[in-house]
Protein backbone atom coordinates (compact mmCIF):
# COMPACT_ATOMS: atom_id res chain seq x y z
CA UNK A 1 0.00 0.00 0.00
CA UNK A 2 0.87 3.69 -0.82
CA UNK A 3 3.10 5.43 2.13
CA UNK A 4 1.19 8.62 2.88
CA UNK A 5 2.73 11.16 4.72
CA UNK A 6 0.81 13.92 6.50
CA UNK A 7 3.05 16.79 4.99
CA UNK A 8 2.84 20.68 4.96
CA UNK A 9 1.35 22.02 2.07
CA UNK A 10 4.87 22.66 0.16
CA UNK A 11 5.86 18.85 0.66
CA UNK A 12 4.99 15.62 -0.92
CA UNK A 13 2.67 13.25 0.79
CA UNK A 14 2.92 10.20 -1.07
CA UNK A 15 6.63 8.58 -0.31
CA UNK A 16 8.96 6.93 -3.11
CA UNK A 17 9.91 3.47 -3.30
CA UNK A 18 13.12 2.77 -2.54
CA UNK A 19 14.93 0.56 -5.37
CA UNK A 20 14.81 -2.77 -3.22
CA UNK A 21 10.80 -1.83 -3.06
CA UNK A 22 10.13 -1.09 -6.10
CA UNK A 23 11.94 -4.41 -7.65
CA UNK A 24 9.70 -6.17 -4.84
CA UNK A 25 6.59 -4.21 -6.11
CA UNK A 26 7.71 -5.21 -9.62
CA UNK A 27 8.08 -8.93 -8.55
CA UNK A 28 4.23 -9.24 -8.35
CA UNK A 29 3.83 -8.44 -11.60
CA UNK A 30 2.20 -11.43 -13.53
CA UNK A 31 4.31 -10.72 -16.40
CA UNK A 32 0.47 -10.92 -18.87
CA UNK A 33 1.12 -11.78 -22.18
CA UNK A 34 -0.97 -8.77 -23.27
CA UNK A 35 -1.44 -6.92 -20.09
CA UNK A 36 -4.51 -5.22 -19.93
CA UNK A 37 -3.40 -2.42 -17.57
CA UNK A 38 -1.46 -1.22 -20.63
CA UNK A 39 -4.81 -1.00 -22.75
CA UNK A 40 -5.83 1.26 -20.03
CA UNK A 41 -3.69 4.09 -20.61
CA UNK A 42 -4.88 6.70 -22.61
CA UNK A 43 -1.50 7.77 -23.64
CA UNK A 44 -0.13 4.52 -24.50
CA UNK A 45 2.84 4.66 -21.66
CA UNK A 46 2.30 0.74 -21.47
CA UNK A 47 3.15 -0.04 -18.09
CA UNK A 48 3.62 -3.60 -18.56
CA UNK A 49 6.36 -3.51 -20.84
CA UNK A 50 8.74 -1.02 -18.49
CA UNK A 51 7.50 -2.97 -14.97
CA UNK A 52 8.91 -5.72 -17.08
CA UNK A 53 12.10 -3.51 -17.34
CA UNK A 54 12.25 -3.04 -13.77
CA UNK A 55 12.00 -6.64 -13.05
CA UNK A 56 15.16 -7.13 -14.99
CA UNK A 57 16.59 -4.32 -13.51
CA UNK A 58 16.88 -2.43 -17.08
CA UNK A 59 15.83 1.04 -15.41
CA UNK A 60 17.25 2.85 -18.07
CA UNK A 61 14.48 0.78 -20.63
CA UNK A 62 11.80 1.37 -18.25
CA UNK A 63 12.37 5.26 -18.93
CA UNK A 64 12.50 5.27 -22.37
CA UNK A 65 9.49 3.28 -22.45
CA UNK A 66 7.65 5.66 -20.15
CA UNK A 67 9.31 8.56 -21.91
CA UNK A 68 8.68 7.90 -25.37
CA UNK A 69 5.00 7.57 -24.94
CA UNK A 70 4.35 10.26 -22.28
CA UNK A 71 6.45 13.64 -22.17
CA UNK A 72 5.17 13.76 -18.94
CA UNK A 73 5.70 10.71 -17.47
CA UNK A 74 6.42 12.08 -14.11
CA UNK A 75 3.79 13.87 -13.32
CA UNK A 76 1.40 11.64 -14.41
CA UNK A 77 2.48 9.05 -12.45
CA UNK A 78 1.63 11.21 -9.77
CA UNK A 79 -1.35 12.95 -10.71
CA UNK A 80 -3.10 10.35 -13.15
CA UNK A 81 -6.39 8.51 -11.72
CA UNK A 82 -4.63 4.95 -11.71
CA UNK A 83 -7.26 3.15 -9.49
CA UNK A 84 -9.27 4.10 -12.52
CA UNK A 85 -7.58 3.52 -15.58
CA UNK A 86 -4.23 0.97 -15.59
CA UNK A 87 -4.31 -0.18 -11.83
CA UNK A 88 -7.93 -0.84 -12.28
CA UNK A 89 -7.39 -3.09 -14.68
CA UNK A 90 -4.71 -5.05 -13.22
CA UNK A 91 -4.70 -8.84 -13.49
CA UNK A 92 -3.44 -8.98 -10.04
CA UNK A 93 -6.31 -7.45 -8.96
CA UNK A 94 -8.27 -10.50 -8.89
CA UNK A 95 -5.91 -12.05 -6.37
CA UNK A 96 -5.07 -9.52 -3.23
CA UNK A 97 -4.28 -5.76 -5.12
CA UNK A 98 -3.32 -4.09 -7.95
CA UNK A 99 0.41 -3.32 -8.72
CA UNK A 100 1.41 -0.13 -7.76
CA UNK A 101 1.87 1.39 -11.08
CA UNK A 102 1.69 5.27 -10.49
CA UNK A 103 4.38 4.31 -7.74
CA UNK A 104 6.46 2.58 -10.14
CA UNK A 105 6.77 4.80 -13.18
CA UNK A 106 7.33 7.79 -10.05
CA UNK A 107 10.72 5.37 -9.63
CA UNK A 108 11.37 5.25 -13.37
CA UNK A 109 11.25 8.71 -13.40
CA UNK A 110 12.95 9.59 -10.25
CA UNK A 111 15.82 7.50 -11.75
CA UNK A 112 15.90 9.22 -15.24
CA UNK A 113 16.25 12.49 -13.04
CA UNK A 114 19.40 11.15 -10.69
CA UNK A 115 20.99 9.63 -13.55
CA UNK A 116 20.59 12.43 -15.95
CA UNK A 117 19.42 10.18 -18.71
CA UNK A 118 18.42 11.86 -21.77
CA UNK A 119 15.81 10.09 -23.40
CA UNK A 120 14.18 12.67 -25.98
CA UNK A 121 16.33 13.45 -29.05
CA UNK A 122 14.94 16.11 -31.87
CA UNK A 123 14.57 15.16 -34.76
CA UNK A 124 16.30 16.47 -38.13
CA UNK A 125 15.19 19.76 -38.74
CA UNK A 126 11.88 20.90 -40.87
CA UNK A 127 11.08 24.41 -42.55
CA UNK A 128 7.96 24.64 -40.45
CA UNK A 129 7.00 26.48 -37.24
CA UNK A 130 4.08 25.88 -35.02
CA UNK A 131 2.64 27.85 -32.77
CA UNK A 132 1.12 26.18 -29.23
CA UNK A 133 -1.30 28.70 -27.55
CA UNK A 134 -1.42 28.13 -23.59
CA UNK A 135 1.48 26.19 -22.00
CA UNK A 136 -0.77 23.48 -19.63
CA UNK A 137 -0.27 19.48 -20.88
CA UNK A 138 -1.58 19.45 -23.81
CA UNK A 139 0.05 22.03 -25.39
CA UNK A 140 3.32 20.44 -23.56
CA UNK A 141 1.81 17.00 -25.08
CA UNK A 142 1.65 18.49 -28.63
CA UNK A 143 5.15 20.83 -28.50
CA UNK A 144 7.16 18.16 -27.53
CA UNK A 145 6.03 15.20 -30.20
CA UNK A 146 6.45 18.03 -33.04
CA UNK A 147 9.65 19.54 -31.84
CA UNK A 148 10.70 15.40 -31.28
CA UNK A 149 9.75 15.06 -35.04
CA UNK A 150 11.90 18.37 -36.08
CA UNK A 151 9.28 20.98 -36.31
CA UNK A 152 9.83 24.60 -34.64
CA UNK A 153 7.91 25.10 -31.89
CA UNK A 154 7.02 27.98 -29.71
CA UNK A 155 4.84 28.14 -26.93
CA UNK A 156 2.27 31.15 -26.07
CA UNK A 157 1.35 31.14 -21.98
CA UNK A 158 -0.54 34.45 -20.88
CA UNK A 159 0.81 33.71 -17.18
CA UNK A 160 4.28 34.23 -15.93
CA UNK A 161 5.44 30.46 -15.63
CA UNK A 162 4.47 27.85 -17.85
CA UNK A 163 2.47 24.78 -16.99
CA UNK A 164 -1.07 25.66 -17.02
CA UNK A 165 -2.84 23.62 -14.31
CA UNK A 166 0.23 21.85 -13.40
CA UNK A 167 1.91 24.86 -12.49
CA UNK A 168 -1.24 27.00 -10.67
CA UNK A 169 -3.54 24.54 -10.48
CA UNK A 170 -2.31 21.26 -8.85
CA UNK A 171 -0.94 21.38 -5.00
CA UNK A 172 2.22 21.58 -4.24
CA UNK A 173 1.74 17.79 -2.39
CA UNK A 174 0.34 16.09 -4.70
CA UNK A 175 2.51 17.73 -7.68
CA UNK A 176 5.72 19.45 -6.71
CA UNK A 177 7.32 22.19 -8.44
CA UNK A 178 10.15 21.21 -9.27
CA UNK A 179 8.96 18.24 -11.12
CA UNK A 180 7.18 20.36 -13.37
CA UNK A 181 9.87 22.55 -13.76
CA UNK A 182 12.15 18.98 -15.04
CA UNK A 183 9.65 17.82 -17.33
CA UNK A 184 9.46 21.88 -18.99
CA UNK A 185 12.85 21.15 -19.03
CA UNK A 186 12.94 18.27 -20.92
CA UNK A 187 10.86 19.80 -23.84
CA UNK A 188 12.36 23.22 -23.85
CA UNK A 189 15.88 20.77 -24.83
CA UNK A 190 13.89 19.80 -27.78
CA UNK A 191 14.12 23.27 -28.72
CA UNK A 192 10.86 24.14 -27.84
CA UNK A 193 10.58 28.09 -27.19
CA UNK A 194 8.59 29.78 -24.12
CA UNK A 195 6.86 33.40 -24.99
CA UNK A 196 5.72 34.27 -21.36
CA UNK A 197 2.70 36.95 -20.22
CA UNK A 198 1.42 36.93 -24.10
CA UNK A 199 -2.36 36.28 -23.54
CA UNK A 200 -4.47 35.59 -26.96
CA UNK A 201 -6.60 37.78 -27.24
CA UNK A 202 -4.66 40.99 -25.61
CA UNK A 203 -1.13 40.58 -26.60
CA UNK A 204 -1.24 39.04 -29.81
CA UNK A 205 -4.14 37.99 -32.42
CA UNK A 206 -4.86 34.46 -33.68
CA UNK A 207 -4.76 36.60 -37.44
CA UNK A 208 -1.44 37.63 -35.95
CA UNK A 209 0.01 34.00 -35.65
CA UNK A 210 -1.61 32.56 -38.30
CA UNK A 211 0.22 34.63 -40.56
CA UNK A 212 3.59 34.13 -38.74
CA UNK A 213 3.31 30.21 -38.38
CA UNK A 214 2.63 27.90 -40.54
CA UNK A 215 -0.03 26.07 -38.24
CA UNK A 216 -1.36 27.31 -34.90
CA UNK A 217 -2.65 24.64 -31.80
CA UNK A 218 -5.11 25.87 -29.24
CA UNK A 219 -4.39 24.19 -26.04
CA UNK A 220 -6.45 26.25 -24.00
CA UNK A 221 -7.39 25.28 -19.86
CA UNK A 222 -10.43 26.14 -18.07
CA UNK A 223 -9.69 29.46 -15.52
CA UNK A 224 -12.87 30.77 -15.31
CA UNK A 225 -14.27 29.77 -12.27
CA UNK A 226 -18.04 28.63 -11.45
CA UNK A 227 -19.97 30.56 -8.88
CA UNK A 228 -23.56 29.54 -8.41
CA UNK A 229 -25.77 32.18 -7.78
CA UNK A 230 -26.15 32.34 -3.80
CA UNK A 231 -27.19 35.11 -1.56
CA UNK A 232 -23.33 36.25 -0.34
CA UNK A 233 -21.82 35.28 -3.14
CA UNK A 234 -20.23 37.99 -3.50
CA UNK A 235 -18.91 38.00 0.36
CA UNK A 236 -14.68 38.42 1.13
CA UNK A 237 -13.48 34.95 1.78
CA UNK A 238 -15.84 33.08 -1.42
CA UNK A 239 -13.98 31.87 -3.83
CA UNK A 240 -13.77 29.29 -6.75
CA UNK A 241 -11.31 26.56 -6.98
CA UNK A 242 -9.30 27.42 -9.75
CA UNK A 243 -8.70 30.96 -8.21
CA UNK A 244 -7.84 29.79 -4.80
CA UNK A 245 -5.58 27.23 -5.84
CA UNK A 246 -3.98 29.34 -8.20
CA UNK A 247 -3.65 32.10 -5.38
CA UNK A 248 -2.06 29.67 -2.67
CA UNK A 249 0.49 28.46 -5.45
CA UNK A 250 1.34 32.19 -6.12
CA UNK A 251 1.57 32.71 -2.52
CA UNK A 252 3.14 29.43 -1.39
CA UNK A 253 -0.04 29.52 0.98
CA UNK A 254 1.06 32.34 2.55
CA UNK A 255 -2.15 34.66 1.93
CA UNK A 256 -4.89 32.00 2.21
CA UNK A 257 -4.97 31.01 6.04
CA UNK A 258 -8.10 31.10 7.76
CA UNK A 259 -9.51 29.26 10.75
CA UNK A 260 -12.35 27.32 8.84
CA UNK A 261 -13.12 26.61 5.62
CA UNK A 262 -15.56 24.77 3.62
CA UNK A 263 -15.01 23.40 0.43
CA UNK A 264 -17.96 22.54 -2.31
CA UNK A 265 -17.51 19.56 -4.16
CA UNK A 266 -16.86 15.75 -4.74
CA UNK A 267 -13.79 15.43 -7.07
CA UNK A 268 -10.31 15.37 -7.24
CA UNK A 269 -9.96 19.84 -7.42
CA UNK A 270 -12.18 19.36 -4.32
CA UNK A 271 -10.17 17.17 -2.63
CA UNK A 272 -6.83 19.65 -3.71
CA UNK A 273 -9.07 22.71 -1.89
CA UNK A 274 -9.73 20.66 1.02
CA UNK A 275 -5.85 19.94 1.35
CA UNK A 276 -5.06 22.81 0.86
CA UNK A 277 -6.93 24.77 3.36
CA UNK A 278 -6.11 21.82 6.12
CA UNK A 279 -2.31 22.26 5.58
CA UNK A 280 -3.02 25.88 5.78
CA UNK A 281 -3.90 25.67 9.50
CA UNK A 282 -7.91 25.37 8.72
CA UNK A 283 -10.55 23.57 10.25
CA UNK A 284 -11.60 22.29 7.05
CA UNK A 285 -15.00 20.33 5.79
CA UNK A 286 -16.38 19.10 2.36
CA UNK A 287 -20.41 19.38 1.34
CA UNK A 288 -21.04 17.48 -1.19
CA UNK A 289 -24.93 16.88 -3.14
CA UNK A 290 -24.43 13.31 -3.18
CA UNK A 291 -22.80 10.21 -1.81
CA UNK A 292 -19.09 9.28 -1.10
CA UNK A 293 -19.91 6.17 -3.34
CA UNK A 294 -21.25 8.86 -5.89
CA UNK A 295 -18.27 10.99 -5.71
CA UNK A 296 -15.93 11.13 -8.86
CA UNK A 297 -12.56 12.25 -6.92
CA UNK A 298 -9.27 9.66 -6.63
CA UNK A 299 -10.01 6.68 -3.72
CA UNK A 300 -6.33 7.70 -2.91
CA UNK A 301 -7.13 11.62 -2.75
CA UNK A 302 -10.47 10.68 -0.73
CA UNK A 303 -7.94 8.54 1.54
CA UNK A 304 -5.58 11.53 1.49
CA UNK A 305 -7.50 14.08 2.63
CA UNK A 306 -9.45 11.44 5.30
CA UNK A 307 -6.32 11.26 6.83
CA UNK A 308 -5.37 14.82 7.27
CA UNK A 309 -8.55 15.04 9.26
CA UNK A 310 -11.17 16.59 6.98
CA UNK A 311 -14.73 16.05 7.36
CA UNK A 312 -17.18 15.05 5.03
CA UNK A 313 -20.77 16.09 4.81
CA UNK A 314 -23.06 14.48 2.23
CA UNK A 315 -25.85 14.67 0.28
CA UNK A 316 -26.68 18.93 1.13
CA UNK A 317 -26.80 21.60 -1.83
CA UNK A 318 -25.51 25.23 -0.55
CA UNK A 319 -28.35 27.68 -0.22
CA UNK A 320 -27.08 30.77 1.74
CA UNK A 321 -23.55 32.11 2.48
CA UNK A 322 -23.44 34.57 5.78
CA UNK A 323 -21.66 37.26 6.62
CA UNK A 324 -20.58 40.08 8.40
CA UNK A 325 -18.91 43.50 7.80
CA UNK A 326 -18.87 42.48 4.36
CA UNK A 327 -16.70 38.76 5.13
CA UNK A 328 -17.73 35.14 5.09
CA UNK A 329 -18.83 34.30 8.61
CA UNK A 330 -21.01 31.45 8.08
CA UNK A 331 -22.65 28.77 5.49
CA UNK A 332 -26.00 27.09 5.15
CA UNK A 333 -27.35 24.27 2.81
CA UNK A 334 -30.47 22.19 2.79
CA UNK A 335 -30.34 18.09 2.29
CA UNK A 336 -30.99 16.29 -0.98
CA UNK A 337 -33.80 14.95 0.94
CA UNK A 338 -35.85 18.21 1.36
CA UNK A 339 -36.42 18.35 5.19
CA UNK A 340 -33.08 18.50 6.66
CA UNK A 341 -30.91 21.49 7.30
CA UNK A 342 -26.90 22.52 7.65
CA UNK A 343 -25.25 25.51 9.41
CA UNK A 344 -21.54 25.67 9.41
CA UNK A 345 -19.15 28.35 10.76
CA UNK A 346 -17.04 29.25 7.86
CA UNK A 347 -14.20 32.50 7.10
CA UNK A 348 -13.82 31.11 3.40
CA UNK A 349 -16.08 28.89 1.12
CA UNK A 350 -14.42 27.32 -1.55
CA UNK A 351 -16.47 26.25 -4.63
CA UNK A 352 -15.12 23.11 -6.94
CA UNK A 353 -18.05 22.97 -8.67
CA UNK A 354 -16.60 22.92 -12.52
CA UNK A 355 -14.51 25.22 -14.14
CA UNK A 356 -15.59 27.09 -17.11
CA UNK A 357 -13.73 28.71 -20.41
CA UNK A 358 -12.51 32.03 -20.40
CA UNK A 359 -14.20 34.35 -23.11
CA UNK A 360 -12.20 33.29 -26.21
CA UNK A 361 -11.47 36.43 -27.91
CA UNK A 362 -9.65 34.23 -30.53
CA UNK A 363 -11.51 35.39 -34.01
CA UNK A 364 -15.45 35.71 -34.52
CA UNK A 365 -14.98 32.97 -37.01
CA UNK A 366 -13.41 30.29 -34.66
CA UNK A 367 -16.72 28.07 -34.15
CA UNK A 368 -17.82 27.14 -30.83
CA UNK A 369 -19.98 24.64 -29.17
CA UNK A 370 -23.63 25.49 -27.13
CA UNK A 371 -20.99 25.29 -24.02
CA UNK A 372 -18.51 28.11 -25.43
CA UNK A 373 -16.27 25.46 -25.96
CA UNK A 374 -13.84 25.36 -29.00
CA UNK A 375 -15.57 23.19 -31.96
CA UNK A 376 -13.16 20.50 -33.50
CA UNK A 377 -13.48 17.70 -36.25
CA UNK A 378 -12.98 14.74 -33.87
CA UNK A 379 -10.96 13.26 -36.78
CA UNK A 380 -8.10 15.36 -37.34
CA UNK A 381 -8.52 18.17 -34.35
CA UNK A 382 -8.78 21.03 -36.79
CA UNK A 383 -10.99 23.78 -36.03
CA UNK A 384 -12.88 26.12 -38.43
CA UNK A 385 -10.17 27.71 -39.18
CA UNK A 386 -7.69 26.66 -41.42
CA UNK A 387 -4.54 25.70 -40.19
CA UNK A 388 -5.54 26.12 -36.50
CA UNK A 389 -5.81 23.10 -34.14
CA UNK A 390 -7.06 22.06 -30.95
CA UNK A 391 -7.87 20.32 -28.28
CA UNK A 392 -7.42 19.86 -24.36
CA UNK A 393 -9.97 21.40 -21.90
CA UNK A 394 -10.92 24.02 -23.99
CA UNK A 395 -12.51 21.51 -26.20
CA UNK A 396 -13.37 18.60 -23.94
CA UNK A 397 -14.81 20.47 -20.94
CA UNK A 398 -11.56 19.90 -18.68
CA UNK A 399 -10.93 15.84 -18.16
CA UNK A 400 -7.57 14.33 -16.73
CA UNK A 401 -3.81 15.04 -17.18
CA UNK A 402 -2.97 11.87 -18.66
CA UNK A 403 -5.95 12.61 -21.71
CA UNK A 404 -4.50 15.64 -22.23
CA UNK A 405 -1.38 14.17 -22.99
CA UNK A 406 -3.06 11.52 -25.61
CA UNK A 407 -4.95 14.54 -27.38
CA UNK A 408 -1.92 16.69 -27.13
CA UNK A 409 -0.07 14.07 -29.19
CA UNK A 410 -2.61 13.01 -31.46
CA UNK A 411 -3.86 16.40 -32.33
CA UNK A 412 0.50 16.73 -33.27
CA UNK A 413 0.53 14.00 -35.85
CA UNK A 414 -2.63 15.85 -37.45
CA UNK A 415 -1.09 19.01 -37.32
CA UNK A 416 2.21 17.04 -39.29
CA UNK A 417 -0.42 15.48 -41.73
CA UNK A 418 -1.72 18.74 -42.27
CA UNK A 419 1.94 20.09 -43.26
CA UNK A 420 2.87 17.63 -45.29
CA UNK A 421 -0.16 17.64 -47.22
CA UNK A 422 -1.47 13.98 -46.58
CA UNK A 423 -4.81 15.89 -44.88
CA UNK A 424 -6.41 19.18 -46.06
Amino acid sequence: MSTVNKAPYLEEAVQPFTPRTAMEEAARCLLCHEPPCSDSCPAGTNPGKFIRSIRFRNVKGAAETIREANVLGGVCARVCPTDKLCEEACSRTGIDRPIEIGRLQRFVTDQEKIFGMEILKKGPAKNKKIACVGSGPVSLACAAALAAAGYQVVIYEQKPEPGGVLTYGIIPSRLPKEVVEQEIGRIKKLGVEFKLGAKIGRDLSLEALKSQFDAVFLGLGLWGGKLPALEGIDLKGVYSAVDYLSQAKDSGGRELAAERAVIIGGGDVAMDCASTAKQLGAKTTIVYRRTLEDAPANAAEVKFVQSLGVGFIFQFTPSKILGKDGKVCGFEAKGTDGESELRLKADQVIFAIGQAPEEILLSEKLELTDKKLIKINDENHSTSLKGVFAAGDAVNGGKTVVQAVAEGKTAAFAIMSYLTGEAK
